[in-house]
């Protein structure tokens, strides 16, 4: 996630990520989603720095404030971006209406191969085509040939629960003052892997902010425990 900086005179860009474990993941689940609601108000107003928030496997978190950021993100210049395996998984953190209001909202949208539900919901959001039909029928006696046309859709269910590899449909959404041609697409990536390797070889190594050890992890747990156990007593007082 990247967050915008505190001042919005000097503006200077910050990251931070903030990641689960597989093994503590309905412990942490829950503290994940209150930092990710205080983020969501803090930079969901006017006169903050533009910034991007990337969330992977969105379906393991419950996060409500995501309609919101969706909806309104964009007047003040934030990209949510929702990465999610499939629609069933979303279901079951968040309501079937909230599911859907998530997914209905997004402008922009790009998916892999998906089966079932997914794929259909995926499907009725590509426009329809017209396509040429054309029919033969055989007697003993004539031959005859009728033409029609008839709409269709462009990317049906079996086209991307049929995806490859590396293989994308999707469609993006554009502004009045720069309209974009074709919105809609169906194409694979270019896997490079000279260019990749020398992409790679540029990378720069991140900077050590300070070194962080198993026993500074204990010690710091431990306090957090204190500071718990200090607050419970003195409200029980």
């Amino acid at each position: 996630m990247i967050s915008p900086s505190i001042s919005t005179t000097r503006r200077r860009p910050k990251s931070s990520s903030l990641g689960s474990d597989l093994l503590k993941s309905e412990a942490l689940a829950p503290i994940i989603s209150l930092f990710c609601n205080r983020l969501h108000k803090i930079i969901n107003q006017k006169g903050k720095a533009n910034c991007t928030l990337i969330y992977d496997e969105f379906s393991s978190i419950r996060v409500p404030s995501i309609q919101a950021l969706i909806a309104v993100g964009r007047g003040h210049d934030i990209v949510p971006i929702v990465a999610i395996q499939d629609y069933s998984q979303l279901k079951k953190v968040y309501s079937k209406e909230e599911a859907e209001a998530i997914f209905n909202m997004t402008g922009n949208f790009i998916s892999g191969q998906v089966s079932g539900e997914s794929a259909k919901l995926i499907a009725e959001r590509f426009p329809k085509i017209m396509q040429d039909r054309k029919s033969i029928s055989i007697n003993s006696s004539d031959t005859s040939i009728s033409r029609s046309k008839q709409l269709e859709a462009s990317v049906p269910p079996s086209t991307i629960a049929s995806l490859s590899s590396g293989e994308f449909v999707g469609m993006v959404a554009d502004n009045p003052n720069e309209l974009i041609d074709l919105k809609v697409f169906h194409s694979r990536i270019v896997n490079d892997p000279v260019a990749l390797k020398k992409e790679k070889d540029a990378y720069v190594p991140l900077l050590l902010v300070r070194k962080v050890d198993q026993a500074i992890i204990q010690t710091n747990y431990q306090q957090i425990k204190q500071d718990v156990q200090d607050i419970l007593e003195s409200v029980m007082e």
